[in-house]
């Protein structure tokens, strides 16, 4: 059985707003309105994937952010966002691989649980072929990535319909001390940590997309067809 095809984007240094607009943008696609574009038989959408141009803190359906923080974060000069992901609050920023599939997971064979656990799959294998080797998934509610208590893969998706959206923050070279003025994702006790920081050395998104790239395709067992970013 050939593979299903999965639509790559790739946006460099957006907005989160952008990410967001072309994220609504697919899901119509999946969810096609009589006399709209829908998507061939053999594909199960697309892969989103780019750099925050700003800092930017997001709250998920938990919540996680009273309107005074949210003041307060907008007074350091960060973004603050409502989303609708599982979770509560983060932060991306530049440095941070922000990669959102939006996916039919009836194409893909897969539930939500196995959705989650191939994109921490995805982000462990990335580490492992930077030689960290200690990464690794926790049980709820640790969910995303870790090296040791320090968290270096968040994850918050959202579904409606087996229709994926949201995803996966990975720090790269990430300013962590954004970090500093949240509980990142409700966590009281623990830490945050990055690529450059565990390797001693600045590592950029763009060196770590190719592998992202193999590893997404090893996990999800789909093709990668490339497409022109949108202007």
């Amino acid at each position: 059985m050939q593979p299903r095809a999965v639509r790559l984007v790739q946006l460099s240094r957006v907005r989160y707003a952008e990410l967001l607009a072309l994220q609504e943008r697919w899901l119509r696609r999946l969810q096609p309105e009589p006399g709209t574009e829908a998507l061939s038989g053999t594909e199960a959408g697309a892969l989103l994937l780019c750099e925050p141009a700003g800092p930017v803190y997001t709250a998920g359906l938990r919540g996680g952010l009273t309107p005074e923080e949210a003041a307060r974060l907008r007074a350091l000069g960060a973004e603050v966002r409502a989303t609708g992901r599982g979770g509560l609050a983060t932060f991306h920023g530049p440095g941070q691989l922000l990669c959102h599939p939006v996916l039919d997971l009836r194409r893909l064979g897969l539930r939500l649980r196995t959705h989650v656990a191939a994109l921490e799959a995805c982000a462990v294998r990335l580490c492992e072929l930077r030689g960290l080797s200690g990464a690794r998934a926790r049980p709820p509610p640790y969910t995303g990535v870790w090296l040791g208590e320090r968290k270096i893969c968040a994850i918050g998706v959202r579904c409606g319909r087996h229709i994926t959206s949201h995803g996966l923050a990975l720090n790269c070279s990430t300013d962590l001390t954004w970090f500093e003025h949240i509980v990142p994702c409700g966590l009281v006790g623990t830490g945050v940590t990055s690529l450059s920081e565990e390797l001693q050395r600045h590592v950029t998104v763009d060196e770590v997309i190719p592998l992202f790239l193999e590893a997404f395709k090893e996990t999800y067992k789909c093709s990668l067809i490339s497409e022109d970013s949108p202007n």
